[in-house]
C-alpha cells in the first residue's frame, strides 16, 4: 500500500472510531441531561463520594453531552477527547473498578473500552477533514 492509501485508510479507520465514540457520549449526556436531570445526576455523584456533587454532575453532563457532540462532528476532537478521557477515569476509578470487570455487575470493562477509545483519539486528533468525503477525481476516500 502506497503512503496516500494508508493515511486514508487509518483515516477511514479513525473516522468510524470518532463518530462511534461520539454518538455513545453525546447520548450518554443527554440522557443525564433528560431523564436523569441535573439533580439526579448530582444525587448520583455524592453516592459515590464524589466532592462537589452539584458542579462535578454540570461538568460531567457537559462534557458528555459538549465533547460527544465534537467527537461526532470532527471538532476540537484532541480536546474534546483528553476531556472525556479524564471522565471515564474518574469513572473507572472510582464507580465501577470496585464492581471488578464485568459491566453487567456494573464493572469497568466498558469505561475502560471508552477510555481507550479516548485516548486514541487524544493521541492520533482527526485528519484535516473531518468529515467523509468521496472523491471521485482522486478515487479514494478521506476522512
Amino acid at each position: 500500500m502506497e503512503a496516500k492509501e494508508t493515511d486514508n485508510v487509518q483515516g477511514m479507520g479513525l473516522t468510524i472510531l470518532r463518530v462511534v465514540i461520539g454518538i455513545v457520549f453525546f447520548v450518554h449526556g443527554l440522557q443525564k441531561l433528560f431523564p436523569m436531570g441535573l439533580g439526579g445526576v448530582s444525587g448520583m455523584m455524592e453516592g459515590f463520594g464524589i466532592p462537589a456533587p452539584g458542579l462535578a454532575a454540570v461538568i460531567v453532563t457537559l462534557v458528555e453531552l459538549l465533547g460527544g457532540l465534537a467527537l461526532l462532528l470532527g471538532l476540537f476532537t484532541r480536546f474534546a477527547a483528553v476531556l472525556l478521557s479524564l471522565d471515564m477515569l474518574v469513572a473507572t476509578l472510582v464507580v465501577h473498578l470496585p464492581n471488578g470487570f464485568y459491566v453487567q455487575n456494573g464493572g469497568y470493562e466498558f469505561p475502560l473500552v471508552l477510555l481507550a477509545a479516548s485516548l486514541a483519539l487524544a493521541i492520533t486528533g482527526t485528519c484535516r477533514k473531518p468529515w467523509i468525503v468521496f472523491s471521485r477525481r482522486e478515487r479514494n476516500i478521506l476522512c
